[in-house]
């Protein structure tokens, strides 16, 4: 959509804050934390923005490119971790790969099945058009039904995956909070829960609206 710059930069300056804020306030990262966090997330952005597309067409054009995805993913979440001790670090960093995964796959799959969701290029970029009650009616109940899609795909692959990871690793199940614990249990239940809430934004959800009429 065509916006004004400086509202943008506003918009960015302001969750940017909140993110950075809500890390210090919750106790989970120190100022210094957040500063090299920032930096190097700007680090990123000048090494990969130049090859973005690059990686974009391969993701969604190379036939293997869904194997690779998920295989580099749950290496990383596999490789990344030697704890002595238990942290919500590992299990979060699972669920964004996971997550990462199942949106690049989900991508993939809308181009094999020629599901264009996106509107053309030249019709970029779209004007911001008025506010009806039809027009806000409509955001509200794309809203609620994606959100109870993705709420009911979590809530299944949660309770299948912990259950399955317990039974291949055959781990008891009398605390289920601590099973959870266990890299064994953690990284697959995260990874494969997250990954298919992935999977659903970017397929299953969009095909569902386009469906129902609320494309």
């Amino acid at each position: 959509y065509q916006y004004p710059l400086m509202f943008g930069l506003i918009l960015a300056f302001c969750w940017c804050s909140l993110v950075c804020c809500s890390r210090i306030y919750m106790g989970m990262h120190s100022i210094l934390d957040v500063i090299a966090g920032f930096l190097y997330a700007i680090l990123i952005l000048v090494v990969f923005h130049p090859v973005v597309d690059l990686i974009d067409n391969f993701n969604l054009t190379y036939k293997y490119a869904p194997l690779i995805i998920i295989s580099l993913h749950l290496a990383l979440g596999i490789f990344s971790f030697t704890l002595d001790t238990w942290s919500t670090s590992r299990g979060d960093t699972a669920q964004i790969l996971g997550c990462g995964a199942g949106v690049a796959c989900g991508s993939h799959v809308n181009y094999l099945m020629g599901l264009k969701l996106d509107p053309p290029p030249h019709t970029l970029p779209l004007s911001l058009s008025s506010l009806t009650v039809t027009v806000f009616g409509k955001a509200i109940l794309r809203l609620l039904v994606g959100v109870i899609v993705l709420l009911l795909t979590k809530v299944a692959m949660k309770k299948a995956t912990i259950a399955l990871a317990c039974r291949v690793f055959r781990i008891p199940r009398d605390d289920i909070r601590k099973a959870r614990q266990r890299m064994e249990v953690e990284l697959p239940y995260r990874y494969i829960t997250y990954g298919m809430v992935g999977f659903s934004l970017m397929f299953i959800v969009p095909c569902l609206f386009h469906f129902i009429g609320l494309s």
